[in-house]
Parts: structure tokens; sequence; C-alpha cells
């Protein structure tokens, strides 16, 4: 095998190892086969294209083409020409594809499910694009170092999206790919020779002896690497989140463009939700219910709970049924109940991808792409579909269990128990201690609740706040506990946290409070109404609201008991209180990624994950880290623009006045000078004389009389300086300068100023300082090399 030949088979094999770290991000793991398969196509092209031989950018050329060809054959076959030539109708499908792709990658949590094709698509055209860059710099252009930024890139997006902890593995077998395509690249070259020049003599018959010194060198540069990526990670915040961190952000697309209601961080945009200076509808409706004050809308449960974070589950979504829906989980037929009809409108600026509807729902008329998740009983959007500016109506129940029913509940199914009171180790003792005293004296699991409810809801000390600053992490309903305020997160992530430490089942439910009535008979939702409330299992009746909140919502008449002292308040509460901020929960969504699937393997699965921290926000240091990588990132293009301002300061800046300081000035403002020109487009011609070079300036500046006289003026000073006996300082240089300056940007263009501006052409100057330094700093070396050493080299 050529050394070509072996270097294009270790580029291949360098990017499948660095492809791995995708392995955990998709289920099943079989689409690195066809991956496989189709960059040994895509390698083995560029081996004949270079074999007969092409162009280097013909042979990418040629790559590239049959790449295309071979994702049109796997993903667009029947919209292609032939079956094999891409036309208009395979490129919309592609862009089709991507779309989906980008929506199943917000929809699922990792790992996220081989049947989209969107995400098939993405993983497996992802690679090629690596493959096919790492290919034409290590093979095509034989320079295998830079071939490890795009497997640096792969790698990166993958450990970024990744939740398991075995990124360490995939990593050493990312960075064990890149050495050995460096290494196949250093045999290459070496074997262009006839011998290896500056290695030591072995030592006879034993075959030992120090390493070549291109060897040493890879393993110098090798070990170097591998530190560097161990250590820069550990500097940086670190990247929580499901498929796509950006997704998890919270309940809506993040960045509110558009003017759509955005929640990125869900404590932090709730509470600003509450606290806008204005309420906005985002929700009108009509409704024959005759208890307007049960009328919650609900979007999304939260079931999973892993100490700091509340998530949905992954689940499996299906098509909407047709007609009316299963009877909800756990409702038995001797539980009250009526039939009401809602008419419900959204605003265009309410884009949210759950359907906003009262629970338990019987069934839904509604246009677009939605799907139906069984078990929360709740729609989503499917391909970007959401609720902007949709009217659509609702059949749903309202039910009227007894508190003799919830308290005669029987026990639950074992495996319904098993994930609905599923708590973290990391959960303080505190909020169990709590529960049990609350709870004491409570004859059934109903009447625990019941208790929890009083205690947040009247009878703890507790109050509504939407300013509170509760904190994050596992100590944050610990905190909630002892400080007693916060806002309807708070109070329903609490009560069903104790609720799951007495082996009670519940979750939360996120959505909106029941709106104000209007004169003409609808109700008006606004995005002050969004709240957050606790719904607890009880056999025979199906998941129950509660309201811990305190004045908030509505308190369900079926918590009011007959008990002498009881102090839970009058259910028909209002939704809204002036006195007060009203409540809280996500108010517009974009598909974040739910989490770990607790019941049913499934090949999709619901979208939107609404992680919730259980305070304020990113502890500081996370946020420090990611201000530092943002002024980074700002500091990379912006880079030559702070360079010529810092370097413009200091030439026109403040200097000395003594004879010896009117070289350095005048040189410095002249430099200033013909670089304010070049930035222009005047590139400076060194070959020419002072003189020359003000009138050339001048000229191609077409600068006005007194700005010419200016540029003159610094030429004159600079032909003093290089040439009198005694050099003199002239005053009024760096005004000169100024005036010279202002004259050139007033006749060049607008594009040519704002080039000069942000990319200074003049900036070239640091490459060459840099290029200069490091040629003195070899000579320096080279200089330095103990003499003895050429002398042994001699007499061995």
């Amino acid at each position: 095998m050529s050394g070509r030949a072996r270097l294009a088979l270790c580029a291949w094999a360098a990017t499948l190892m660095a492809a791995c770290a995708l392995l955990p991000l998709v289920d099943p793991a079989t689409w690195i086969l066809q991956a496989a398969v189709l960059l040994a196509v895509q390698t083995g092209v560029g081996a004949v294209a270079r074999r007969v031989p092409l162009a280097r950018p013909l042979t990418i050329g040629a790559q590239a083409l049959v790449t295309l060809m071979l994702l049109t054959l796997v993903f667009a076959r029947q919209q292609a020409v032939a079956g094999l030539l891409p036309g208009p109708q395979a490129v919309q499908r592609f862009a089709d594809l991507f779309q989906q792709g980008g929506d199943d990658i917000a929809r699922y949590a990792i790992p996220a499910p081989l049947e989209s094709d969107g995400i098939r698509l993405m993983l497996v055209g992802g690679v090629l694009v690596i493959g096919l860059l790492v290919d034409a710099l290590a093979v095509s252009f034989r320079s295998a170092a830079p071939a490890g930024l795009p497997l640096l890139a792969l790698y990166s997006v993958a450990a970024g999206l990744s939740e398991g902890g075995a990124d360490w593995l995939w990593f050493l077998v990312a960075a064990a790919g890149y050495l050995m395509l460096l290494l196949a690249e250093g045999r290459d070259r070496l074997s262009q020779w006839g011998r290896v020049f500056g290695g030591a003599a072995r030592a006879p018959g034993t075959g030992q002896g120090r390493a070549l010194a291109p060897v040493r060198t890879g393993r110098r540069i090798g070990a170097f690497a591998l530190g560097i990526a161990l250590v820069v990670p550990l500097a940086l915040p670190a990247m929580d989140g499901g498929l796509l961190d950006g997704a998890r952000g919270g309940v809506g697309p993040g960045g509110g463009g558009g003017g759509t209601i955005s929640a990125v961080n869900p404590l932090v945009s709730l509470r600003d939700s509450l606290n806008v200076n204005e309420d906005r509808e985002v929700l009108t409706l009509r409704t024959d219910s005759a208890n307007l004050s049960d009328l919650y809308l609900r979007i999304v449960s939260l079931d999973d709970f892993d100490g700091t974070t509340w998530k949905p589950s992954k689940r499996h979504i299906t098509a909407v049924p047709d007609g009316t829906f299963p009877t909800p989980a756990g409702l038995g037929r001797d539980v009250e109940r009526t039939e009401i009809r809602s008419l419900i409108s959204a605003a265009d600026d309410f884009a949210q991808d759950w359907l906003p509807m009262p629970y338990p729902p019987s069934a839904v008329r509604v246009a677009g792409n939605w799907r139906y998740e069984p078990v929360g009983m709740t729609l989503v959007g499917d391909h970007g579909q959401n609720t902007r500016g949709l009217t659509y109506e609702v059949r749903s129940l309202s039910l009227q269990p007894t508190a003799q029913q919830l308290a005669a509940a029987p026990q639950p199914s074992a495996a319904l128990l098993r994930e609905y009171t599923e708590l973290p180790d990391s959960l303080p003792d505190v909020v169990a201690r709590t529960a049990r005293e609350v709870t004491a004296g409570a004859a059934n699991p109903y009447e625990q609740a019941v208790k929890l409810q009083e205690y947040f809801a009247v009878n703890g000390g507790f109050e509504y706040d939407t300013q509170v600053d509760i904190g994050s992490g596992s100590d944050a309903i610990a905190r909630f506990l002892k400080e007693k305020e916060g806002f309807c997160v708070h109070f329903s992530f609490a009560m069903a946290a104790m609720a799951r430490s007495l082996g009670i089942p519940a979750r939360v439910a996120v959505g909106f409070a029941p709106g104000s009535p209007q004169a003409d008979g609808s109700v008006s939702v606004g995005l002050r109404d969004a709240h957050a409330w606790p719904e607890v299992y009880f056999e025979g009746v199906g998941w129950t609201r509660f309201e811990p909140t305190p004045t908030r919502g509505s308190t369900p008449a079926y918590t009011i008991t007959d008990q002498p002292g009881s102090s839970v308040p009058d259910p028909a509460l209002p939704s809204r209180n002036p006195q007060t901020e009203p409540s809280a929960a996500p108010s517009e969504s974009d598909a974040c990624s739910p989490q770990d699937k607790k019941l049913d393997a499934c090949a999709t699965e619901s979208a939107v994950a609404v992680p919730v921290t259980g305070g304020g926000g990113p502890p500081w240091y996370a946020l420090l880290g990611w201000v530092l990588a943002g002024l980074v990132v700002l500091a990379v293009p912006l880079a030559p623009l702070l360079w010529r301002l810092r370097v413009r300061a200091l030439r026109l800046g403040a200097h000395g006045r003594g004879e010896a300081d009117a070289g350095p000035h005048t040189l410095a403002v002249w430099r200033e000078l013909t670089d304010t020109a070049w930035d222009l487009g005047i590139r400076p011609e060194e070959s020419q004389t002072t003189r020359r070079a003000a009138a050339r300036l001048v000229r191609l500046g077409r600068l006005d009389p007194a700005a010419a006289a200016a540029v003159h003026r610094v030429a004159d000073a600079v032909e003093q300086v290089l040439y009198a006996p005694r050099p003199r300082l002239t005053a009024g240089l760096t005004e000169d300068v100024r005036l010279a300056s202002a004259g050139l940007r007033a006749t060049a263009g607008r594009t040519t100023r704002l080039r000069a501006r942000i990319a200074p052409r003049s900036a070239v100057r640091v490459a060459w300082a840099v290029s200069a330094r490091w040629a003195a700093l070899k000579r320096r070396a080279a200089a330095a090399r103990p003499v003895w050493r050429g002398t042994s080299d001699q007499q061995g």
C-alpha cells in the first residue's frame, strides 16, 4: 500500500473514531455503519482521483459530487432524477428533512430515535462533510495537523450534547484517531527520504536506542495537544442539556424574535412574565362551563424530578385520535362529570408548541400538524406547528369528585407508584421531615395532600412574591421552606416533592390559571395568568388538581373538608388579584427536549422539556464563565480593530520633548499616516523616497489642498530627522496626521471606510512581526547550540 493510500485509510478511520462520540445521542447506533460505508466510497473516489491524477480542487469536487449523489440515493431516491441525480425535488426533500431533523432535535431527549430520517440525515451527512474536510486537508493537501480542527468540531458537538459520563472514553477514541493520522503523515513524509537524519545510533545487537527525532517531536506534540484538550474544558462552564441545550432553556424559542412571547429560563421568565408592566392577552375563550374558577388551561405536566429540575418524561406520541379521546387514566365511572365545550383563540404573538386545553380533554378540533401524547393527554405541534393565531375547539370533562371518594381511593399500581414517587438522593432531608410534620394525624393520602395544601396556602406563614430569589441547586426547596417566600413555581414544586416523599404520586402541571370574564361573555387569559400547580393521583379519580399558591387560582371544592378548624379559603377565589402580582408559568413555548423516559420505549416522543431550577438562575461562576467566553468570542473578530485603535493611540499619543525623541515620534506619525492610507486602499511603496511617497499619497487619495499640505509637512519632518545632523522635533505633527487622515476618509467610499475600521489591512504587520521574531528566535537558538554536539557527530 502506498503512503498516500495509507494516509487516506487513516483519515477514514480517524473520522469514524471521532464520530463515535455521537453514538450515545441516537438509539440504535446502526447509523454509523451506513456512515462508514458511504465514507469509504467517498474516500475511495478521492484515492482514484489522486491516482489519475486530478488537480486537488478537482479531486475535492469529485468527492463532493459523489457524496451528494450518495446522500440522494439514500435519502431522496424517489425525488431524484434516475434515482441518483439530485434535481429540484430532491433539493426540496433535503430541505424538508433538515427542517424535520431540526424539529426532532428540539423535541427528543437523548437518545433520540433513529426512525427520524431528519436526524439520520444530519448525522450521516455531517460525518461525510467532516470526512471530506479531513481527507482534503490530510491527504489532498498533505497537512494532517489542521485536519484535527474538523475532528475536534465533530467531537465537541457530541460532547456538548451528551449527558452520559463516558465522554472521556469518546475523547480518547477521537484523540487516538487523530494521533494515528499524524503518525501516518509523518511516516509518509519520512518514507520520501533515503535515510532518516537526526536519529541517534542504536546499541549494537540490542535494537535499542533513542527514538528518532521526528518520533520524539510527534510524541511531544501529541502529549501537548492531549493536555490542552483535557485542561481547557475545565475552565469553561459545563454544557447541560438534552439533544440541544438551547431548546432546554425553557418553553419558548429562546430568542423571542418576531414579537413572540418567549421563556428561556422558566424561573426567571415566569417571574418576568408576572412583573410585566402591561399584561398582554395571549388567549381568549368562550365556554359553556358554569364554573369559570375551575377552568385551568393546561399545557404540559412535569413528572421527572432530579432534585434541581422538573421536566416532562420522554413519552410516546401518536396521531390525534378521531372522535372521543380515551378515558383518563384512573378515572372511575362513579365520579360525577360534566362535558363542557370551549372555543379558544390564541393571539398572533403567542407561539406555543403545546396546545393549552382544559384537563382532561375528551375531544379536540384543531387545524394543523398536531400529535397526541396519551399519558399526559396533551397535544404537541409537529414540524414547527404552534398556536400562533390559531382558533380551536376543545371538549373536556369537568370532574366533581367528593372528599369521600378521594379519601377512600385504593392504592395505585406498583408501576405508577414507582414512577411518580421517585425522588433523588440529593433532596435534603428537611423536605421529607417537614412533610411528615405537616401531615401528622392524617388518616390517608387525601388528608395528607389537603394538609400540605393548607400548609402552603393558609397556615404555614408563606408569602407570594415574584421578586424573591431562592437560588438554585438541590437545596432550593429547603431554602424555600425556610424563607417562606416565592411564587407559584416554588409552591407547586415544593408540594409535589413533599407529596412524593410521603409515597403519594404527584407531578406538576404548567399552563394558565382561570382568566378574567369579559362583558361580551368571553374570558381573557393574559400573560400574568401563567401558572404552575401540583397534581396528585388518586385511583378511581385520576390526576387531581391542588392549589397551594396563596392568592392565586382557585381552591378546588373537593379539598374543603368538614373537619372543624379547617382554614381552607373559599374555592371561588378570583384568578387575578389586583393587589398582588399574578401567578406564573411558561408563557410561550418552543420545542424543548424532554428527558429520560420512565415507562415506554418509544419510537417518537413528546416535545418540550421545561427545566426549572430550584432558584433564580445559574450560579455566578457559570454566568461569569459564559460572559468571559462571550467576550473572547467577540474579541476574535474585533481583534484587528482593537489592535489598530491601540497602535494609533500609541503613535499619536504623548512623547518626549528631547532631541532623542524627535526621530521615534516623527517616524511613528509617518507610519500611522501611511497605515491609514493602506487601510483605505492605498498600499505603501517602501522603495520610494518620503517625498515621492507623500506625492503619491496626495494623488491617489485625491486630497484637498489643506490635507495635502499636512501630508507634505509630515514628509518634510521625516526627511529632517533622517538626514539632518541634529534632528529636532516638529510641532503639530499629530494634528497634521489627523487632518490628512480625515481627508483620506472623506474621499473614500462607505464600504472602504467600514472595512478600514473593522478589518484594517495594516493589521498584517502583526503577522509580519511574529514571523520576524520567530525567525530571530530560531537564529539565536541555532547560535546557542553547543559546539560539542557538532564535534561529536563528526567524530561518530
